[in-house]
């Protein structure tokens, strides 16, 4: 566990409302920020490169956000450098029949990234008790029972190797309308518009409310969550970037060693 300002303590009461959306740091502005988060992403690179060459652990970073939270520009931009034989992204929609087929994590752990690799949950199992929670598509007994499966279904995989980061990316309200506006506004934008956006958005307590309790009874001292603000794009990335190099950093990466006869071997 990466220890930050924006770490959502394991087993400390979390309210939703104290946290900032709007938080700059100790940066004056984004041309400040932006070295320090070129300096990261150099970082993230050369570190990416060791773990899949080592092949002994994986990385699991989770991202969930209200509508037009900012979790595909996140990924676009942090990721922007790494070796794409290295990184994949899965992005979890409604489930299909199959999925729904069998129980609520079979089709993440199907997801989850192999020795090596750096995996990105756009949207996750916590879905399952967030959409299923709000929409009441499962009854309440049984999305309250899945805060125990999800934190043992991730003991599990950090027992196995896999570092869990997982991000709520924080917006304000007043910023999502703002960025749902743009996306009417701006022709080139109009893909990323739903309706049904729409909807969801008059859900904004009910959704608070379900962020609040998947936060505090899921962030544990192996799969922490943070509390990211998100209305500065720019200050995401440099929270996202800083906390996933600190977390790499303090793993044992190293090249694996080559073999005792290598000097022996001439290329012709």
């Amino acid at each position: 566990m990466v220890d930050s300002k924006y770490l959502a303590k394991p087993g400390k009461k979390f309210k939703i409302a104290d946290w900032k959306t709007s938080d700059t740091g100790d940066f004056k502005d984004k041309d400040d920020a932006e070295p320090v988060v070129a300096k990261n992403l150099k970082k993230l690179n050369d570190l990416q490169e060791v773990l899949y060459a080592q092949n002994k652990y994986s990385i699991l970073v989770v991202f969930q956000a209200m509508d037009a939270g900012g979790k595909d520009g996140a990924i676009e931009h942090i990721f922007s450098g790494v070796n794409p034989q290295g990184c994949q992204v899965t992005s979890f929609k409604a489930p299909s029949e199959l999925e729904l087929a069998h129980d609520f994590l079979w089709r993440i752990h199907n997801a989850v990234p192999r020795r090596g690799m750096i995996g990105i949950f756009n949207r996750s199992h916590y879905e399952s008790v967030l959409v299923e929670r709000v929409h009441e598509l499962v009854p309440k007994k049984q999305w309250q029972s899945r805060y125990a499966h999800i934190n043992q279904f991730e003991k599990m995989l950090t027992d196995e190797g896999v570092t869990i980061l997982k991000f709520f990316l924080h917006i304000s309200k007043d910023e999502q309308k703002q960025r749902l506006q743009d996306r009417l506004n701006d022709k080139d934008k109009h893909w990323k518009f739903a309706p049904h956006d729409l909807d969801e958005r008059k859900l904004w307590d009910v959704y608070q409310n379900a962020y609040e309790d998947a936060i505090a009874k899921c962030s544990t001292d192996h799969a922490p969550w943070y509390v990211v603000p998100a209305d500065r794009k720019w200050y995401r990335n440099w929270v996202i970037s800083d906390t996933i190099v600190r977390a790499m950093e303090k793993l044992d990466l190293k090249y694996p060693p080559p073999p005792d006869d290598i000097l022996k071997y001439r290329v012709e």
